[in-house]
């Protein structure tokens, strides 16, 4: 049985326990690092299928480290911070996070955010070979190779973003709930709720739009 491999990566030696102790009784591999440097070579040698990552460290914090993974790699970085303001996430989005959990956190809830996140990271983005184009070719979507263009400059998404910025794009015209974005985007048993779909779609936007408050005619909406 091929059990998925977890880095964790808090200056904690307690929580850094807790979560392994959590995680292994869940099945996972669970390696560890005490910083951001050791992380970094952690992630580069032993290559994990997921980095729970801690914001608040000494030295390299949690901001840095995030820069550092996402010049070497796309896997997926879920943030455990207690820093949970929205301009706080909004940096950890910028960055390249794919989720945040706020300390202290509910068990069960981190647990079912680390399975959704591995599943739909592990799983090909339902899509068609049509390249898709919006407004007179602002924004481009290839979904063969993965790759958003704007005004003629390729955008770099983390995997998440992707598949949200796909599925707007492929429901183009539609209003679209809050309930299908987080089933198709993230998971059924996600459990970020509202709030989340609302942050991210905030971002994807200032990546994407020239003027992010006003919404493209050709965009779906959100409700």
């Amino acid at each position: 049985m091929i059990t998925a491999k977890l880095l964790v990566v808090d200056d904690e030696e307690d929580l850094q326990q807790l979560l392994r102790a959590m995680l292994e009784r869940r099945g996972y591999e669970v390696l560890s690092a005490s910083g951001g440097l050791q992380a970094i070579r952690r992630l580069y040698h032993e290559r994990p299928d997921l980095v729970l990552l801690d914001v608040m460290m000494p030295g390299m914090d949690g901001w840095e480290t995030l820069k550092r993974i996402r010049e070497m790699s796309t896997v997926p970085v879920i943030m455990l911070t207690a820093l949970g303001e929205v301009n706080h996430v909004v940096q950890g989005l910028q960055i390249g996070a794919d989720d945040y959990v706020s300390k202290p956190f509910d068990r069960e809830e981190l647990i079912a955010r680390i399975e959704a996140l591995l599943r739909r990271s592990t799983q090909p983005v339902d899509q068609a070979d049509q390249t898709l184009s919006f407004d007179n070719g602002h924004l481009i979507i290839d979904p063969v190779c993965r790759r958003v263009v704007v005004h003629g400059q390729e955008v770099r998404l983390t995997p998440t973003e992707y598949r949200f910025l796909l599925y707007l794009a492929q429901n183009a015209g539609r209003v679209l709930t809050y309930e299908s974005i987080l089933s198709n985007v993230w998971d059924v048993a996600y459990q970020g709720g509202d709030k989340n779909v609302k942050v991210y779609a905030t971002y994807l936007r200032r990546k994407i739009e020239p003027d992010h408050n006003n919404l493209a005619t050709s965009a779906p909406s959100v409700g």
